[in-house]
């Protein structure tokens, strides 16, 4: 069995000092630096997802209601976008990085796509092509990005396990919820 290890939106944006700050992001970064310092070459594949907005229509709001719209984050090209800085040397291990969410909400990494040699790809084709069957899901939000990932890669097929001391929620009772539907969903909660 062959698993990958997705890094979901661990971003400027959402760590302590961005614009839709997730309590415990930072946290989150550095957690995941040293787990693929220290495992990366455990994995078959490493790959990050990214909120990659340019015009999401609704998704951003200046009244959001932290529901289904959001305070202007991870605009394409801006800092807010870039991956936190903890995630440091270990960012050598991602072989792809998938962006989501140009001109519309996007939560899940398996909406996102990357170029391979000039050909876009989504991120079940790409795991695919490498004979993945397993992954391993970290990163912000747990309630959010990290919940739509984990529940799409059981629809696509893959096990599926979320490792929750490298994730942040929003708020503790989404957060508790996303868990319930994820153990639901058969997803692996450790």
């Amino acid at each position: 069995m062959s698993s990958a290890l997705i890094v979901v939106d661990v971003q400027n944006d959402f760590c302590e000092g961005g614009s839709l700050a997730v309590a415990g992001g930072t946290a989150v970064a550095v957690g995941v630096g040293e787990h693929l310092r220290s495992h990366g070459q455990e994995y078959a594949a490493v790959v990050a997802t990214a909120d990659w907005h340019v015009d999401p229509g609704d998704h951003w709001s200046d009244e959001p209601d932290f529901r289904s719209s959001w305070p202007v984050h991870c605009r394409a090209g801006d800092d807010g976008a870039k991956f936190h800085a903890e995630l440091g040397p270990a960012l050598e291990h991602v072989q792809a990085v998938f962006r989501k969410g140009e001109h519309a909400a996007a939560y899940s990494g398996f909406e996102g796509t990357t170029l391979v040699h000039g050909r876009t790809v989504g991120l079940a084709e790409w795991l695919r092509e490498r004979a993945i069957d397993d992954v391993v899901v970290v990163g912000i939000a747990t309630d959010h990005c990290v919940r739509a990932t984990a529940l799409d890669a059981v629809r696509e097929g893959f096990g599926t396990t979320v490792l929750l001391d490298l994730c942040a929620g929003v708020a503790q009772q989404t957060t508790d919820a996303a868990l319930e539907e994820l153990r639901e969903a058969s997803v692996v909660v450790a």
